[in-house]
C-alpha cells in the first residue's frame, strides 16, 4: 500500500471532496470523476503497471478491459514507458475504443463479449510472459484503490461512513484495508441487476448469479473463481447493499441537474443508496462521504436519462 501511495502521487492531484447538502446533512462527495481518465480505476492501473516494472522492468502488462480499468492500465503505460496490451470485445462501443487509441497501448480487438475477452487476454498472458492484471483480483490494484481511502483520512477529519459503488470489490477492499482501524463505517453498493458480491456475502463464498441489463455497467458480471475481495469484505463483517435501475438512473439525472455532475450508472449508485434510503447519513454529526468514481457515460444514455 505504501507502494502504491507513491507510485499515484507521482502522478494523480489529491481529488476534493465538498458537502452536498441536497443528499442530506453532513453528507460529502468525493469526486473520481476529475481523474484524468474520468474514473478512480487509473488509482489501480498506476499500482500495477508500476509494482510490475519494479519487480520485471522488461516484462509486459495484459489485460481485458473495453472501459475504465483498461484506460487507467492505458495512462499508467503512457507515464512510466511499460508496454500494456488490452483485449475488448469486437462489440465494445466505438467511444470507448476511441478514447483507449488515444494512449500507446497494442489494442486487440477478439471475442463477442468480455468473457471471450478476458480469456483471450489470459492466454497472450500465458504464451508470452506477460503480467494479466485484474480490475479487481489484484494485490497492487487494490493497493492502488487503497490510496482514495488515505486521502479521506486526511480530508475528513470527522470522517464517519464512506458510501462504496461495488462491482468486483478492488475498490471497496481498498478503501476497507486503507480504513483499517479507524472505526470508519463502509457501505458497499451494487445493482441489484447484478448482486455478484452482496450473493457472495451472504453465502459466505462465490455464488454464480444471473446478470441482468444495467446501466450501471462497470459493477456488472460475476466474480472470478477465487476473487480475494470477498474475503476481504468477510473478515471486516462489510454490508454490501443494492439499489434499482430506476434509483440509478434517477439519481445520474440528480446528480447533473441539481450537483453539476456528470456520473456514469456505476458512479451514480452512492447516491443513489442515499436518494432512495438504502443507506443513512450518520446521525451523530460525524461526515457520510459518497465516492463518485466515473463520469465515462454514452451520450446517448445521459441524454435518455436525463430526459426520461
Amino acid at each position: 500500500m505504501e507502494a502504491a501511495w507513491k507510485a499515484v502521487r507521482r502522478f494523480l492531484p489529491v481529488t476534493p471532496t465538498f458537502g452536498t447538502p441536497q443528499l442530506g446533512p453532513s453528507v460529502s462527495v468525493k469526486i473520481e470523476t476529475l481523474q484524468p481518465t474520468g474514473s478512480f480505476k487509473v488509482r489501480g492501473g498506476l499500482a500495477a503497471v508500476s509494482a510490475t516494472l519494479e519487480e520485471d522492468p522488461g516484462r509486459d502488462v495484459v489485460a481485458s478491459s473495453a472501459g475504465n480499468h483498461g484506460l487507467g492500465l492505458a495512462y499508467a503505460s503512457s507515464n512510466l514507458g511499460a508496454r500494456v496490451t488490452v483485449v475488448v470485445p469486437t462489440g465494445a462501443s466505438a467511444a470507448k475504443v476511441s478514447a483507449l487509441q488515444q494512449f500507446d497501448v497494442r489494442l486487440v480487438l477478439h471475442g463477442d463479449g468480455y468473457r471471450e475477452a478476458e480469456t483471450h487476454a489470459l492466454e497472450l498472458a500465458a504464451s508470452e510472459g506477460s503480467r494479466y492484471v485484474s480490475p479487481y483480483n489484484d494485490p497492487d490494484v487494490i493497493a492502488g484503490q487503497s490510496t482514495l481511502a488515505r486521502e479521506l483520512l486526511e480530508q475528513v477529519p470527522n470522517l464517519g461512513t464512506v458510501i462504496v459503488p461495488c462491482g468486483g470489490g478492488g475498490l471497496l477492499s481498498g478503501i476497507i484495508l486503507g480504513l483499517e482501524g479507524s472505526g470508519v463505517r463502509v457501505v458497499g453498493i451494487e445493482s441489484e441487476a447484478s448482486p455478484s458480491m452482496s450473493t457472495a456475502l451472504a453465502a459466505g463464498g462465490i455464488v454464480p448469479i444471473n446478470v441482468e441489463p444495467t446501466v450501471a455497467d462497470g459493477l456488472a458480471g460475476n466474480l472470478e473463481p477465487g476473487a480475494v475481495t470477498v474475503d476481504v469484505a468477510l473478515q471486516h463483517d462489510v454490508a454490501v447493499l443494492t439499489v434499482s435501475e430506476a434509483d440509478i438512473r434517477s439519481a445520474m439525472a440528480y446528480s447533473a441537474t441539481k450537483m453539476g455532475l456528470v456520473l456514469e450508472g456505476a458512479g451514480a449508485v452512492g447516491v443513489a443508496a442515499l436518494r432512495a434510503g438504502v443507506v443513512r447519513p450518520d446521525a451523530d454529526g460525524k461526515e457520510t462521504v459518497v465516492i463518485l468514481t466515473g463520469r465515462n457515460v454514452a451520450p446517448k444514455l445521459l441524454s435518455e436519462v436525463l430526459h426520461s
